[in-house]
């Protein structure tokens, strides 16, 4: 069991530093589009310092593959979202991204969150399920994949029209969430098949079934779709709202899919249960459009008037008890001294 926690918060750290990486590489890459996917490998393999972030993604994915093979999905995936404590840190120092009080927030319900999944493991001696039956995996991910697609076409629909507020990407995390789900269902697929002996036998049994060709879709596509998704919005909004989506997807379906059951003991289950809840609450917390930074309006009274030029500094005022009327400045005319009824003085001169 300790090892599928350590491989899990290694997993976090390897994610959260690979997330980072690739958006300070994409802030230097001219600007990505969905619809040409040829240019935007290119201008991706061509960035050292995104090279660089990617290769801890693989290395994730790696200790990811053990976390499967030791933990139920549920466990899992609780453990998985406790990473964003980490990119919200990392976005911080590196990024210079400012969460805002509720993404604060939602850091300490996501720790609360991971203590309550830990906790449920205590004793446990669940059984971790390696096969799911094709049928059902692909009846889950198929449309899964097909909606993902449709939000992600949706939204970036959406930023297109004129006088729109700035998004916070929170569309895109919820599509490109759901790519990563079903990656991880597959995941969890070809992880069971690694475990055998016969290394002949499982190759053969990992090309029938669905698994791979479920890797290598969302992995070319998630490619394209999150890379340009998270050029254009903060890393520290739109990874946490991805992570919780694939964790909802993950935990809905692969505990039906893979036939993992949830713990018997009330208290475990409460844990498992809440924990996982309340990471899922973290999508609730977030904002979904940025807050607008643009400078106040000034108002009419004290916006200057049109052709009148403003004192210079060391010159004398109007006397006191007068006001200066423009009238007609736009015509040239001469500001003419009004006399203040209130004053006692200006009544009698």
């Amino acid at each position: 069991m300790w090892w599928g926690v350590t491989a899990a918060l290694l997993a976090n750290v390897l994610y959260s530093t690979g997330f980072v990486l690739e958006k300070r590489a994409l802030a230097g890459l001219p600007p990505l589009s969905a619809g040409r996917p040829a240019r935007v490998v290119r201008l991706l393999i061509g960035s050292p310092l995104w090279i660089g972030g990617s290769l801890a993604l693989a290395a994730g994915f790696a200790a990811q593959l053990v976390v499967y093979r030791t933990l139920p999905i549920v466990a899992a995936q609780g453990l998985f979202i406790s990473g964003l404590v980490l990119l919200l840190l990392l976005s911080s120092v590196v990024l210079g991204e400012r969460p805002t009080g509720r993404e604060r927030r939602g850091v300490a319900v996501i720790i609360a969150a991971l203590v309550m999944v830990v906790a449920s493991l205590q004793g446990s001696g669940e059984a971790v399920s390696r096969r799911a039956p094709a049928g059902t995996l692909l009846a889950l991910c198929v449309p899964s994949l097909v909606v993902g697609l449709w939000l992600y076409g949706s939204a970036e629909r959406r930023t297109r029209r004129r006088h729109r507020p700035p998004t916070t990407g929170v569309e895109y995390g919820v599509a490109v969430g759901l790519l990563y789900g079903v990656s991880s269902l597959a995941i969890k697929g070809v992880a069971g098949l690694l475990g055998t002996h016969d290394i002949r036998g499982a190759a053969l049994e990992l090309i029938a079934s669905p698994y791979p060709y479920l890797l290598l879709f969302t992995g070319a596509t998630g490619l394209v779709l999150s890379q340009t998704a998270l050029q254009r919005c903060r890393a520290s909004l739109i990874v946490p709202v991805c992570s919780t989506v694939t964790c909802v997807f993950t935990v809905a379906s692969g505990s039906f899919a893979f036939g993992e059951p949830l713990p018997h003991d009330p208290v475990r289950l409460v844990l498992r249960l809440g924990g996982t809840a309340l990471a899922v609450s973290v999508l609730l917390m977030l904002p979904r459009h940025e807050p607008d930074t643009a400078a106040p309006p000034v108002s009419p009274a004290s916006a200057p008037t049109a052709g009148t030029t403003a004192p210079t500094a060391g010159t004398t005022g109007p006397t006191a008890g007068t006001t200066a009327v423009t009238a007609g400045s736009a015509t040239g005319s001469t500001a003419v001294p009004v006399t203040d009824s209130a004053s006692p003085r200006g009544a009698r001169s």
